[in-house]
C-alpha cells in the first residue's frame, strides 16, 4: 500500500467509504476496499469506526444529513413568512430526494439498501426532518397564519401527505411528466388546510 500523506479522519474514510460504494456496491464493498482506496491498512479505518455496520451506519447517517443539513436553513430563513418557508422545504425536499435518485442511481440503490440496514439513522433523520416542519408550523401559528393545536402532529400529517413526493419507495414516480404540477396542487391543498 502506498503510504497517505494526509491525515486519516473520519471524513475522509467516509469520502472513501461513498465512493467504493459506488464502485462495488453494498454487497461487495469491503473495509479492506475502503483502506485499500487510501492507501492505508484495515486496521487505521478500524481506529476509527470499530466494525464494518458502524461504517455502514455513519456513511448512511452522513448521507441523510446532506438533506437535513440543507433544509434547515430553509426552515431558519426569518426573510420569508412561514407559508413561504414551508412551501420552500416542501420543494426542497422534493429536490433533493429526486437529484439523489436521477443524478447517481448507482449510490441511490446503494443507499436505500444500507438505510434499510440502519432503521435508527432512518428514524432520527426522519424525526428531525418532521421536527424541522413543526417550526415552520409553529411559526405561522405564532405569526396567526396557520391553524394547528399540535405543531408537530402537524407537520407530521403534512410530512406523510407528501410522501409520494420523498419516500425513496416512490422514486420511479419522479420522472412521471407531469408530477411537478401533481406536487404544486398537494402542497396548494395543505396550505388552504393550514390557514387560519
Amino acid at each position: 500500500m502506498a503510504p497517505t500523506s494526509e491525515t486519516l479522519t473520519a471524513e475522509r474514510i467516509l469520502e472513501a467509504t461513498e465512493e467504493v460504494l459506488r464502485r462495488h456496491g453494498p454487497a461487495k464493498a469491503t473495509v479492506v476496499d475502503v483502506a485499500r482506496a487510501l492507501g492505508v491498512s484495515h486496521g487505521s479505518v478500524y481506529r476509527h469506526f470499530r466494525t464494518k455496520a458502524a461504517l455502514r451506519e455513519a456513511v448512511t447517517k452522513r448521507w441523510l444529513d446532506r438533506t437535513s443539513e440543507a433544509l434547515a436553513g430553509i426552515v431558519a430563513g426569518a426573510e420569508r413568512d412561514p407559508e413561504a418557508r414551508l412551501r420552500a422545504w416542501l420543494l426542497a425536499l422534493f429536490d433533493a430526494k429526486r437529484h439523489k435518485a436521477g443524478d447517481d442511481p448507482e449510490l441511490f440503490a446503494t443507499y436505500t439498501v444500507l438505510t434499510a440496514e440502519n432503521s435508527e439513522a432512518v428514524d432520527e433523520h426522519l424525526d428531525d426532518l418532521t421536527g424541522q416542519l413543526a417550526e415552520i408550523v409553529r411559526a405561522g401559528v405564532v405569526d396567526g397564519l396557520f391553524t394547528a393545536a399540535d405543531p408537530l402532529t402537524t407537520a407530521r400529517a403534512v410530512f406523510q401527505a407528501t410522501a409520494c413526493f420523498h419516500d425513496p419507495g416512490y422514486h420511479e414516480e419522479w420522472e412521471r411528466p407531469g408530477i411537478q404540477g401533481e406536487f404544486e396542487a398537494v402542497v396548494d391543498l395543505l396550505v388552504r388546510g393550514l390557514r387560519a
